[in-house]
């Protein structure tokens, strides 16, 4: 029965059963959802969100770079120019002005698209959904990188696959050792962050990616390359995608986001892939959301028409090289005598590994009570963790802000 404001709810939904009457057993949850749980990562962040922490520990944008200012008139002029039209329902393959944006994008990067080649998404994580539904079954295989994106890992599960960890050195996954666990393990798909991975900020170099490929085409499997941060590169040049590389054309899915170019709250991302897969992922998006927002999509199709994303990009990428260099400068000094980290040449985050012994998971509360924060390495191996490890964001704090909070880290860890 429903209450309505300003009325009592009956006697029926407050009172304990009748004498005489058991109640039924409320019905159980899926079984998948106890065993994949919350992301330990969105329960630091809630665990940190005070005003006087500095937090090395999101995985989030700087806000105060966003273009507030060009987003808010791409919103006006939809909505001044083609009210009916934005606030309606619409395709769930995607505003075609967005797609033939995104495919324009991609052309200039030598990946030749066309708009329907694309699917817009609600961000790149949907797209992994999508996929997750439209190709495992129940105890299929699914190789990741170790560690690999914490998201990623839960979408497997709730899928009910079987996620096996290939073996990484400095540069990613390492090819022999893939090669290997393809012939053993014959997976459905391998999933990828190949530009300046979430958690560890490493970028998967060219010999590697053509090997992927040749692996993939030889032994019948799909690639899933994610790539959220390739174009916040703030030095050494570019490297062309799996999706490039000769033998995978046919077997890869290329996930993109706004969300680390534009703004994360327009929750947009695309996903390129051969048309036999993505006429399943439309329909598994239909089945999920009908189509992402119509209001949203167009808006930001008229961003790209009206305003120069490669412009604020480079704007945003002068700031973060700025910010990872300062945290960079500052680690020598606030990590225990012993300890290493990467130099990521972009992206959000680098990877630091404490001495022998240690357990960054148990340090964060020490470093929670000096006001500092970061994100422990273990939740994102899908093998046996490296209790040692932690990533650490650059992206949200200023040089000074991040100096301060690197003292404070000092005294956690000293």
């Amino acid at each position: 029965m429903t209450t309505t404001a300003g009325s009592s709810p009956s006697p029926a939904s407050t009172s304990p059963a009748r004498p005489g009457r058991t109640a039924a057993a409320v019905p159980a949850l899926a079984a998948r959802t106890a065993a994949v749980g919350g992301s330990p990562v969105r329960e630091i962040l809630a665990l940190t969100d005070a005003p006087d922490i500095i937090s090395f520990a999101g995985g989030l944008p700087a806000p105060e770079l966003f273009d507030a200012g060009g987003i808010r008139a791409a919103y006006d002029a939809v909505l001044r120019e083609s009210p009916r039209r934005v606030l309606q329902y619409s395709t769930t393959e995607g505003d075609p002005a967005l797609r033939a944006a995104v495919a324009a994008r991609l052309d200039a990067r030598s990946l030749p698209t066309r708009a329907d080649d694309l699917l817009i998404t609600g961000g790149s994580q949907q797209g992994l959904s999508l996929l997750a539904a439209a190709l495992l079954e129940p105890g299929d295989t699914v190789l990741v990188e170790d560690p690999t994106y914490l998201a990623a890992l839960q979408c497997f599960g709730l899928a009910g696959a079987r996620v096996v960890p290939v073996p990484t050195d400095d540069d990613g996954v390492v090819p022999d050792a893939l090669d290997a666990l393809v012939a053993s393990e014959r997976p459905k798909l391998l999933y990828l962050v190949p530009n300046f991975q979430n958690p560890t900020g490493r970028t998967l170099p060219l010999a590697r990616r053509r090997a992927v490929a040749e692996i993939a085409a030889r032994r019948g499997l799909w690639v899933v390359e994610d790539d959220p941060y390739g174009e916040l590169r703030f030095e050494g040049e570019p490297v062309p995608w799996i999706s490039q590389c000769p033998g995978a054309e046919d077997r890869t899915v290329l996930l993109g986001s706004f969300s680390k170019v534009m703004a994360p709250g327009l929750r947009l991302g695309w996903l390129r892939g051969p048309a036999s897969l993505r006429r399943a992922c439309v329909i598994a998006k239909q089945a999920a959301d009908l189509h992402t927002s119509t209001l949203d999509q167009a808006a930001a199709a008229r961003y790209l028409a009206d305003s120069d994303l490669d412009v604020h990009l480079a704007v945003v990428r002068d700031a973060y090289r700025i910010r990872r260099d300062a945290l960079l400068a500052g680690l020598a000094g606030a990590l225990p005598s012993g300890s290493t980290w990467n130099h990521p040449e972009g992206g959000m985050f680098l990877w630091a590994r404490l001495p022998e012994g240690n357990d960054a998971t148990a340090l964060l509360k020490k470093a929670v009570a000096h006001q500092v924060a970061y994100v422990p390495g273990a939740p994102f191996f899908a093998g046996s963790p490296d209790q040692a490890t932690l990533r650490l964001s650059f992206t949200t704090h200023t040089p000074d802000e991040i100096a301060i909070g690197l003292t404070r880290l000092a005294e956690a860890l000293g």
